[in-house]
């Protein structure tokens, strides 16, 4: 029994740069594995080849960045299908993030300048002027409004995922039901805000609060639930998905949370966001909205059009 669950941690922890924050392996098609929205995919698929500038989306941006012709982009690089780098060797960038930058940077005649950076010092940085624009399936949440603008692209949010071999927890519809459960989530992110600030549905149920671990990177927050030191995992529904169908993960997606709009991240105020906003839709308009998702597998996650810092769903 034990050489068995030995050997089980080992694939598994060989297999984490496939799930997690480093890399999705070597194997470009393991990166593309099918979600709820539609086929496997190739990471290295280029669905942004044929982009063509658009004036009267480029006409829209600040003169000076026009002038300029580059964007500065803070990012973050987690598990996939978001953001991750197809090989740790030459990390070359793949996922949702990277294709939706390159091809509004294309319709907007821009080069992008793609800085990687963790998570929670993204939007902080979008203050002082470090980055132009931030991605990192930022969700647009009445909090983060107060200080951010918010170009949407797609629809993910928050959902939750166990062991496998965890048949005891179903859907979580109400947090009361994470009662004295330990819960992993990321660090910075809308799920540990979630969590934190409704710690008190347990006690106002009279039951044990649940314990909140905040993991900076992904693969040590998969490796937790593996090995059983948190009892479930908080995450982007898109990349629970994604994980669940990676074999060598071990898990079960649990389903839907809270559904929130995902978007480019901006400095309250920004310039950029008429001219972004016209670069999506305008993808939308010629199709490659649509390759990028199906690429991904995450068709589920389309939106009909861009909105400019849109409230948060209900």
């Amino acid at each position: 029994m034990r050489t068995t669950t030995v050997r089980r941690l080992l694939a598994a922890t060989a297999l984490l740069p496939v799930l997690a924050l480093a890399a999705c392996g070597s194997d470009p098609k393991i990166a593309g594995a099918a979600g709820a929205g539609g086929p496997a995919a190739s990471a290295t698929e280029d669905v942004v080849a044929a982009v063509a500038r658009s004036e009267a989306a480029a006409a829209l941006l600040p003169e000076e960045v026009r002038k300029a012709g580059t964007v500065k982009f803070g990012s973050s690089f987690g598990a996939a299908p978001t953001a991750f780098y197809v090989d740790q060797v030459s990390k070359k960038p793949a996922g949702i993030d990277v294709d939706f930058t390159d091809a509004v940077a294309k319709v907007l005649g821009l080069t992008v300048e793609r800085q990687e950076a963790a998570f929670e010092t993204i939007l902080p940085a979008l203050d002082s002027g470090k980055f132009d624009v931030g991605t990192g399936n930022f969700g647009v949440t009445t909090a983060r409004l107060k200080t951010i603008d918010f170009v949407t692209y797609i629809d993910d949010g928050q959902g939750f995922a166990v062991k496998k071999d965890n048949t005891a927890l179903q859907p979580i519809t109400d947090l009361v039901q994470l009662c004295g459960l330990t819960v992993g989530t990321g660090a910075g992110t809308t799920f540990e805000t979630t969590l934190n600030s409704r710690k008190n549905v347990c006690t106002d149920a009279g039951k044990k609060p649940y314990e909140v671990k905040a993991f900076s990177e992904s693969g040590a927050l998969l490796t937790s639930l593996q090995q059983g030191r948190v009892d479930i995992e908080m995450s982007t529904i898109n990349g629970l998905r994604h994980q669940a169908a990676q074999e060598a993960s071990g898990t079960r997606f649990l389903g839907e949370f809270h559904r929130l709009d995902v978007g480019f991240a901006f400095k309250k105020g920004s310039k950029l966001t008429p001219a972004f906003q016209a670069a999506v839709n305008q993808l939308i308009k010629d199709g490659t909205y649509e390759r990028i998702l199906r690429k991904w597998g995450v068709a589920d996650s389309a939106i009909k059009e861009s909105q400019i810092s849109p409230p948060e769903h209900a």
